[in-house]
């Protein structure tokens, strides 16, 4: 990774990191060569979905088998299906596709070069490609998705068998196969998504590979911490939590079928506050419901869980320097009252609260860093999305019950549509204490180039000291008085001067000659960073020097 960022230490650093969790995968023992296909996930939780924009999931990498070395990575606009190596030419046939949830099949025939990592979609428009399997050297067999399920009870499970030809494969134009040649036998196709047990085994395969029989996909390291003694906590899919040494050794871990979203270190660091995935399941002839625990206390010593808090609903978390902690319910029954609880440094949850009004995770996301204040952004009227302003809880007002205090209109501009929420963080003191924080402007269900945007706002009166622009949502950010560094789905890094939101300088970030993609961030001390990606590495990073303004 050339510039001015280098990489001190990889926490988590595992075999086939670059692809997540795994969805098909084709071993060629004479070559020496596996290639994977994978999802890292989508970019957004239950509480946050303000990074998603124009970010696409789906991997497929090639790997050696002697030393496990990703060769390439190549993203794919669709979940993959199925991979085969041609026989004898250096290329890899990769079926991709999904429905679209209400009429279309869509997806893709990639074939890629095993040398040059140079992807060819083949098929002119999108297909779902469900099955590949080679026949000899120029026939490939297939097995697509109809165009749509318009007019056929057997779309989602059957497909067409269709037989392929190529003089050579490894020099196949672009587009060559027209939609007319994609129809053959109706044949029953079962599962078009791998199903658990066909994962496991995939799972299980790739373990044997990597001499890991414990070997499983990392992704989505969603918050990162580091205490004073260097140790490092996070949480991520699937692992409420996890500790680390600052030698790179695993102290403890607790497993979670959906993980860790949010972490908050008490004071003194014998144990921190989790914020536990809970998506709601339907139960058979029940209702609706979400399983507890939803925020659980954790031991930093052992990872024990020594409490947790049911609060009815899921929330997402916001702290305050001096201890307090808010909890904003993220409830989604609309006749229910949302409200906001506080629970004091000491740790008890006092009865009263606070109504916030209703929580949507992209409008009212605002997860901001060493605050002084319990921010939170809330709508007004009867849309909560709409005209939203920045508010802090006071546990303790002038009468000594919890209030609401509007601080200013989150929108700085009258010009603006509409702001989507974003992380943040506090920086200065006095007249120039300030808060930092990103977003986007929602122009339709399309992200526009220039709409992601970070801010620097006084906190006295709201009023823009600068802004900066981007082409890609900012997936995190922190930073001090003197630098402001911000991470994009795209893979960037920027590091933005404090006091005028110039660039300093900005990098992509890669592992290993690859593309990384970071998810959460955390400024550990002067030119140290440390950097949650979504294929579940933590990287402990360093900036060498500060070039530009």
């Amino acid at each position: 990774m050339s510039g001015p960022l280098s990489v001190r230490r990889v926490f988590g650093d595992q075999a086939f990191a670059e692809v997540g969790t795994p969805s098909a995968v084709a071993i060629d023992a004479e070559r020496g060569l596996v290639v994977v296909g994978g999802d890292l996930g989508h970019l957004q939780w239950s509480g946050c979905g303000t990074a998603e924009g124009r970010w696409l999931p789906y991997r497929v990498g090639l790997y050696g088998t002697a030393d496990l070395r990703c060769r390439w990575v190549v993203e794919s606009h669709w979940p993959v299906h199925r991979v085969a190596f041609h026989p004898t030419l250096p290329v890899v046939a990769v079926g991709t596709g999904s429905y679209d949830g209400g009429y279309a099949f869509e997806g893709e025939l990639l074939i890629i070069d095993l040398g040059s990592g140079r992807s060819t979609s083949v098929i002119r428009g999108p297909r779902e490609v469900l099955h590949v399997e080679w026949a000899g050297e120029q026939a490939l067999q297939v097995v697509v998705a109809p165009p749509d399920d318009d007019g056929l009870d057997e779309a989602h499970t059957h497909g067409f068998a269709v037989t392929l030809r190529q003089r050579d494969w490894s020099d196949v134009p672009r587009g060559s196969v027209p939609q007319e040649e994609l129809t053959g036998r109706w044949v029953e196709f079962e599962r078009r998504k791998e199903s658990r047990e066909a994962t496991d085994r995939i799972v299980e395969s790739l373990a044997a590979l990597a001499r890991e029989p414990s070997w499983k996909p990392r992704r989505r390291v969603w918050d990162v911490h580091v205490l004073k003694d260097g140790r490092v906590l996070a949480c991520l899919d699937e692992v409420l939590a996890e500790l680390w040494s600052p030698d790179g050794r695993l102290e403890w871990r607790v497993p979670d079928d959906e993980g860790g979203r949010q972490l908050v270190v008490r004071a003194g660091e014998l144990d921190a506050w989790v914020n536990v995935e809970r998506w709601q399941v339907r139960q058979a002839g029940r209702e609706w419901v979400t399983a507890p625990p939803l925020v659980a206390r954790v031991s930093l010593t052992d990872g024990r869980v020594l409490d947790t808090l049911r609060l009815g609903a899921s929330a997402v978390l916001a702290t305050r320097d001096d201890g307090w902690l808010a909890l904003r319910s993220r409830s989604t029954d609309r006749y229910q009252q949302a409200a906001t609880a506080l629970v004091r440094p000491a740790g008890e949850v006092p009865e009263a609260r606070v109504p916030l009004g209703k929580f949507d995770l992209f409008n009212h996301s605002f997860p901001i860093r060493r605050s002084s204040f319990l921010l939170f952004l809330q709508g007004t009227g009867e849309t909560p999305w709409r005209d939203k302003w920045v508010v802090a809880v006071d546990p303790a007002g002038t009468d000594g019950e919890p209030r609401v205090r509007p601080l200013f209109p989150h929108d700085w501009e009258t010009g603006h549509a509409h702001l989507f929420g974003g992380p943040g963080v506090e920086v200065g003191a006095g007249e120039s204490q300030d808060l930092v924080h990103a977003g986007t402007v929602f122009e339709g269900a399309v992200l526009r180039p220039g709409t992601a945007f970070v801010v620097r706002r006084s906190l006295g009166d709201g009023a823009a000291r600068w802004v900066f622009t981007a082409d890609s949502p900012v997936t995190a950010l922190d930073g001090d008085e003197d630098t402001v560094y911000v991470t994009l789905n795209s893979g960037e890094l920027v590091a933005l001067r404090g006091s005028d939101g110039t660039v300093r300088w900005r990098q992509r970030l890669e592992l290993g000659g690859h593309p990384v993609v970071p998810l959460s961030l955390v400024l550990t001390g002067p030119g140290r960073l440390l950097i949650g990606t979504v294929d579940g590495r933590i990287i402990d990073c360093s900036v060498a020097h500060s070039p530009g303004p």
